[in-house]
């Protein structure tokens, strides 16, 4: 008889203990312990003739033979550039993102976009009739997408027997369970165990899985690590509920890049594709208006301009603000400390809010140029001519140091139709002679930049 016992589980790193802890000595995350019950079957010996047939033999690398992935088109193209070209055959693929962000949206539009192929859409969260509706507002029909409300890890595999799709798309994979587990839905034991079966599923059949994650507090995909080590894709939906834009990045991705991304528009009508984000990202009404920059950023592999919106003002209290959206506030406070170091201006009493335009978050360090001349523009009050853009990373001794991928830079800015590209002086080594439409004016140091900005 198999014996039953209680443990319990962290349900952020996985680690168990035989008693309750407080704080967990393998995350030091606090009450996370849950009692789960496992039953410990008897162990039998493995026979030797069985392990023997199960066994590979080592060969030699050279004598391998290696063939492409097969891939199908999944109906967005900025799914397939994220995906690295579209769905394997036999993937594991992972979404994550905050509650509302649009999983379930773009996952509900994937099934539905591949005419050819059938696929299940299988949710634990909703009911038949409210993916309906949620259909029926995206504007797609398609008859070979099957619907199932099911939480239920045995009877999914059953339906999945009857149908056989060619794609099924699990949400979410928080709210499945396995009868061979004794807890409840969502636990570190249950996530783990239909994560591994669905991974089994998929390479014996050949058959693609989306799944759908939840994410906790602090950002990161619910459940223990581990999870993301069965899948073969970690994509992360990001953005900012009260914008319209939506980003697609790939943390992990066993056949593809990780340095891509994908942007989309949240609509009533569901996410639409973004081809050309800088048109987007780029407002056209800020003629004569001080504090606005243009900076040729690159995501992933992908280059786009975009807009550094900069408000300085008297502090109306002793100590002055320090404000940023879409851009690092503690590097924030470093460009402040070059422009009052190197550059002479005095912005110590001044209120600084910074914001990146379109609600999303840049982390590329060519964009430091931009915020500090859009802090300079409004703190003089001089508005930067509108045909400008720059990109250059600012050190702490004031001189802008080259940034990758400068080529692909001034091709977008030239392509948006800008006349002029403030660019590191040590890019230029690089840069092939090319006749261009745009004038490159190379820059060593901050002053420099100021000076062709302020003073044309």
């Amino acid at each position: 008889m198999a014996k039953t016992k209680s443990i319990y589980v962290c349900q952020n790193c996985g680690a168990d203990s035989p008693k309750w802890i407080g704080k967990c000595p393998s995350c030091g995350e606090w009450n996370s312990y849950v009692e789960e019950i496992v039953s410990k079957a008897s162990t039998g010996k493995i026979s030797l003739a069985a392990s023997e047939r199960t066994k590979q033999k080592p060969i030699r690398i050279s004598e391998i033979e290696t063939e492409e992935e097969s891939r199908f088109d999944t109906g967005s193209q900025e799914l397939n550039r994220v995906l690295g070209g579209g769905m394997v055959e036999g993937s594991l693929v992972l979404i994550g993102g905050e509650p509302g962000i649009g999983k379930s949206t773009l996952a509900l539009q994937v099934a539905l976009h591949i005419q050819s192929r059938k696929t299940l859409y299988v949710s634990g969260e909703e009911s038949s009739k409210q993916i309906k509706l949620r259909a029926e507002r995206l504007s797609f029909n398609n008859p070979n997408c099957y619907i199932l409300s099911e939480t239920s890890l045995e009877q999914i595999f059953t339906h999945i027997q009857n149908v056989q799709p060619d794609l099924v798309v699990i949400d979410s994979i928080q709210t499945i369970s396995t009868e061979s587990i004794e807890s409840s839905p969502g636990s570190v034991s249950q996530v783990r165990e239909c994560a591994s079966a669905l991974l089994k599923f998929c390479k014996t059949s050949a058959t693609p899985v989306i799944l759908i994650g939840h994410i906790n507090k602090e950002g990161s995909i619910a459940g223990p690590k581990v999870l993301e080590h069965i899948v073969d894709t970690v994509l992360q939906f990001e953005g900012d509920q009260h914008y319209i834009y939506r980003i697609l990045r790939s943390i992990k991705n066993r056949f593809g890049s990780t340095s891509e991304l994908g942007i989309f528009e949240m609509q009533q009508s569901g996410l639409r594709e973004v081809s050309n984000p800088s048109e987007l990202l780029l407002s056209q009404n800020h003629e004569g208006l001080s504090g606005v920059a243009i900076a040729s950023a690159i995501e992933g592999v992908r280059p786009f301009l975009i807009e550094a919106q900069a408000l300085v003002s008297s502090a109306a209290y002793g100590t002055p603000q320090r404000s940023s959206t879409g851009f690092d506030l503690r590097r924030l406070n470093m460009l402040l400390a070059v422009l009052e170091k190197r550059a002479g201006f005095k912005l110590a009493q001044k209120d600084v809010f910074l914001n990146i335009a379109g609600g999303i978050k840049v982390n590329d360090p060519a964009i430091d140029l931009a915020i500090i001349s859009a802090i300079l523009s409004s703190n003089v009050d001089v508005a930067i001519e509108r045909q400008i853009c720059m990109a250059g990373e600012v050190g702490l001794s004031g001189e802008i140091r080259p940034v990758n991928r400068v080529e692909q830079r001034i091709l977008e800015a030239e392509k948006l139709g800008f006349r002029k590209i403030i660019v590191p002086q040590a890019n230029l080594r690089s840069f092939g002679n090319r006749k261009l439409n745009i004038e490159i004016l190379p820059v060593r140091k901050v002053e420099e930049a100021f000076r062709k900005l302020f003073n044309p």
